[in-house]
C-alpha cells in the first residue's frame, strides 16, 4: 500500500556529517507531513524532525541547531542533514509519513525499517 524507506546510515566520527534520505511510494493520494525519529537502545522512541508539505519544520530540542530536514513534495522524499554529530545521537533513526491512500480520506502513519546512525570515537 505504502512502503517507506530509509538510507544513508553509518558510522561517523563525533562532530562528523551524515545526511539521511528517506522516500515513500505506493498508493499515495496525498502526504501532509513526512518526519524522522530515533530511538537508542532501552530508550523511548523520539522526535527528531518534522516538514509538512507546506514547509513547516519542527525539531527535537536536542537537535536544534544541528540537523536540517528538507522535502521535495514532488517526489515524496525527505532529507536529514546531521552537523555536529555526537553519541548521545547514537541511535536507530526512522522515517515517517503521514499520508492518505488513494480512496480513503483518513491520513495514517506509516513506517520505514529504520536505518542505524551509530556516532563514535
Amino acid at each position: 500500500q505504502v512502503q517507506v524507506v530509509e538510507s544513508g546510515g553509518g558510522l561517523v566520527q563525533p562532530g562528523g556529517s551524515l545526511r539521511l534520505s528517506c522516500a515513500a511510494s505506493g498508493s499515495i493520494s496525498s502526504v501532509y507531513a513526512m518526519g524522522w525519529y530515533r530511538q537508542a537502545p532501552g530508550k523511548e522512541r523520539e522526535l527528531v524532525a518534522v516538514i509538512i508539505s507546506g514547509g513547516t519544520t519542527t525539531y527535537g530540542d536536542s537537535v536544534k541547531g544541528r540537523f536540517t530536514i528538507s522535502r521535495d513534495n514532488a517526489k515524496n522524499t525527505v532529507h536529514l542533514q546531521m552537523n555536529s554529530l555526537n553519541p548521545e545521537d547514537t541511535a536507530v533513526y526512522y522515517c515517517n509519513a503521514n499520508a492518505r491512500v488513494t480512496g480513503w480520506n483518513v491520513a495514517t502513519d506509516y513506517w520505514g525499517q529504520g536505518t542505524q546512525v551509530t556516532v563514535s570515537s
